[in-house]
């Protein structure tokens, strides 16, 4: 997908919001979870993921029955691992009966992926990175 068109589809995606994703949205978006910015809707390399914390290098998707089983997001999750992301899924279900356990794991996993104060920033983090 073209830049261009990747970004007017991100628009669209984010007007187009599912019930889901937009309850997520309630407690990601003004940096409500844990002072980190998330973006919805947000295109890396040939993807467009739902939500990503870029410093915390942590990506939640949104996921319907469509994904049951899907060979493309085990593909998808791949690129994006090898990008440095932790991929977080969530069933549309979970997030709908149980918003309080979701946070708590997104909670859990940003614990764990803060930049350690001793280890370098990730590449574009760090004052001193070269880009």
């Amino acid at each position: 997908m073209r830049e261009g068109r990747k970004q007017q589809r991100a628009r669209e995606l984010r007007r187009d919001m599912t019930l889901a994703e937009r309850r997520l949205w309630t407690i990601l978006k003004q940096k409500q979870l844990e002072g980190l910015r998330f973006r919805r809707q947000h295109p890396l390399g040939p993807y467009i993921v739902d939500f990503v914390c870029l410093p915390a290098r942590l990506i939640i998707e949104v996921d319907g029955g469509q994904h049951l089983a899907s060979a493309a997001d085990v593909v998808r999750d791949g690129f994006l691992r090898r990008q440095g992301f932790h991929v977080l899924r969530f069933w549309n279900n979970e997030i709908m009966s149980n918003l309080k356990g979701v946070r708590a794991l997104m909670v859990s996993r940003l614990a764990d992926a803060r930049p350690h104060p001793s280890l370098p920033p990730h590449a574009g983090e760090g004052a001193d990175s070269e880009d």
